[in-house]
C-alpha cells in the first residue's frame, strides 16, 4: 500500500493540541487522539510536532518495541521530498559544554554584593534607630 505523500508545510499547519501531527523518519503520524496518553505528557509531543523533523527526539528517548509498533495506529502518510541522508540532525550537548554554560550562569560575590548591602543598611538603621524606652 502506498502512503499518501504530505508536503511539509500541510505538516506545520497541524501544531495545536487538537490537531497534531509529528514527523518521525519521513511518516507522518496525526498524534492528536494519543496526546493526553503520551506517557512523557502532550508537551512533549506538541514540542515534537512544532520542531519539524522529531526523529532525534523520538530516538533519544528510546521508546520500547511496543510504542514503536503502537505508532501504526497513527500512520497517516509519508513526508514529501523527505531524504534521510539531508534530514536535520540534533545533536545532543557534551557534558563540558553544558557544565561550561552552567559555570557561566552561576553566581559570583558581585551578583550578592547589592543585596548584602541593602540588608546591613536596614539592620544598621534599624540598630541605631533604637530610642531609649522610657524608664518607669
Amino acid at each position: 500500500m502506498e502512503l499518501k505523500k504530505i508536503s511539509p508545510e500541510e505538516v506545520t499547519r497541524h501544531t495545536s493540541a487538537k490537531d497534531c501531527w509529528v514527523v518521525i523518519h519521513g511518516k507522518v503520524y496525526d498524534v492528536s487522539q494519543f496526546l493526553s496518553d503520551h506517557p512523557g505528557g502532550e508537551d512533549m509531543l506538541l514540542h515534537a510536532s512544532s520542531s519539524g523533523d522529531a526523529t532525534q527526539s523520538f530516538e533519544d528517548v528510546g521508546h520500547s518495541s511496543s510504542a514503536k509498533k503502537r505508532m501504526s495506529n497513527y500512520l497517516i502518510g509519508e513526508l514529501d521530498g523527505y531524504d534521510p541522508f539531508k534530514a536535520k540532525i540534533i545533536r545532543r550537548k557534551s557534558d563540558a559544554v553544558i557544565a561550561a554554560e552552567l559555570q557561566k550562569m552561576s553566581f559570583g560575590i558581585k551578583d550578592y554584593a547589592l543585596p548584602l548591602t541593602l540588608l546591613f543598611i536596614a539592620i544598621a538603621a534599624w540598630i541605631f534607630d533604637k530610642k531609649p524606652s522610657p524608664e518607669l
